[in-house]
This record gives C-alpha cells, sequence and structure tokens, in this order.
C-alpha cells in the first residue's frame, strides 16, 4: 500500500493531537506518605502561623468539634501568606492511624482566596471560589472530624498551604491529584495540632452474644 506525502502529513498531525490527550488523561502518581507540612516543604522554609478558637495548640479538641457529637468544624486562622501566594490549601490528618501506609485523611480544602485567611467556627459551606477536596471517605467531602477509638489520645494535624497557583476545580478531585497539584507549588506552611480522645458519654457497642 502506498502513502502520498499529504496523507502521510495528516496522519502526524492526527498523532501530535492526541499526544497531550493521552498524557493528559494519566493517572497522577500516588500521594507522598506523611504528614503534609513534611512531604509539601515550604520553598525557603516559610512558616505561617495557624490556629483555632476552639483549642491550644496542642490541647484537647471540644467533643462539640467531634463525631461523637455535632461534628461541628472549630473555626481556623492563619497568618497571611509570603507575595506570590495564588490560594491556600487545607490537609486535616490523624497522625495515629496508619491507613495504607500513611496518616488518615479527615478532611481537606483547595482553591481558598489569596485574601481569606479565616474560616469561621461552625462552616457548613467552602468560601466563594474554595472547594471541599478529598477525603478517606471519597471527593469532595465537608469536614469530618475525629472519631477516635477508646484508648490512648490521637494528633490531628490542621495544616494549611500556601501555594503559588490556583488548583482546577474537580469535584471528583482524589488525593493523589491534590498533591500532584500542591507539590512544589508550597510558599509557606503551617499547622495546628489537637488531641481527640473517646468521648466517656458515648453509648457502647452492645456486646455480641
Amino acid at each position: 500500500m502506498r502513502f502520498d506525502r499529504r496523507s502521510l502529513l495528516a496522519a502526524a498531525a492526527v498523532v501530535g493531537l492526541a499526544a497531550p490527550s493521552l498524557a493528559f488523561a494519566q493517572t497522577p502518581p500516588a500521594a507522598p506518605v506523611g504528614l503534609a507540612t513534611a512531604v509539601f516543604p515550604a520553598k525557603a522554609g516559610r512558616a505561617l502561623k495557624v490556629t483555632t478558637p476552639a483549642f491550644a495548640d496542642g490541647g484537647d479538641i471540644p467533643f462539640e468539634n467531634t463525631r461523637y457529637r455535632g461534628n461541628i468544624f472549630p473555626g481556623l486562622a492563619w497568618t497571611k501568606g509570603p507575595k506570590g501566594t495564588k490560594s491556600y490549601a487545607i490537609v486535616m490528618q490523624d497522625a495515629d492511624v496508619n491507613f495504607r501506609g500513611g496518616p488518615l485523611l479527615h478532611w481537606t480544602m483547595y482553591d481558598i482566596p489569596a485574601g481569606v485567611t479565616k474560616l469561621d467556627a461552625g462552616m457548613t459551606t467552602p468560601p466563594a471560589g474554595s472547594s471541599y477536596g478529598p477525603n478517606v471517605r471519597g471527593p469532595s467531602q465537608a469536614y469530618m472530624g475525629p472519631h477516635t477509638p477508646p484508648g490512648t489520645k490521637h494528633h490531628y494535624h490542621f495544616a494549611v498551604l500556601a501555594l503559588d497557583q490556583v488548583v482546577p476545580a474537580d469535584p471528583a478531585l482524589t488525593y493523589d491529584a491534590l498533591a500532584a497539584a500542591i507539590g512544589g507549588h508550597v510558599l509557606a506552611s503551617g499547622e495546628v495540632v489537637g488531641l481527640g480522645q473517646a468521648d466517656p458519654n458515648a453509648l457502647q457497642p452492645t456486646p455480641a452474644h
């Protein structure tokens, strides 16, 4: 079978157009294992101060902010990111649960506008322009507070990351994809850590007979 020069050029053009689409469709690499502030280091080690009105850093998380009771968002505030900050992302993890090799992912939010440095306690919807990200249950999940099992207290890290870019909004965004968008784009970061514990007044499961 013979091909003329025009046919060969047309075929090459089709392949060239298809290649970017195929590359875009590739699965993002697996998210690095570990706490957000460690696996997404800030450029030049710049830090944000992160606080919450619900508890002091290293203090006990009120039961109202856990799934034992109201699962009410505790609120967060942080210092302004450095020049070049385009958005913020938040990653909440339980450092004392090993889930698939890393900390248990409780909650994420991304594309928080650069002018926003506070999320009110009791928040039920993201600020305009921002989106809920994935957690252990799947994509686009609202705040999932602690439900610490009986025993020792768990450490819950609320990390805030100042990014030099905006992450394309996607209701099906996975943590691997979010991590790929965050990696290498963190200008500054910080966290506040709360301790979770089992509610002593919670109803205990009925023993099986």
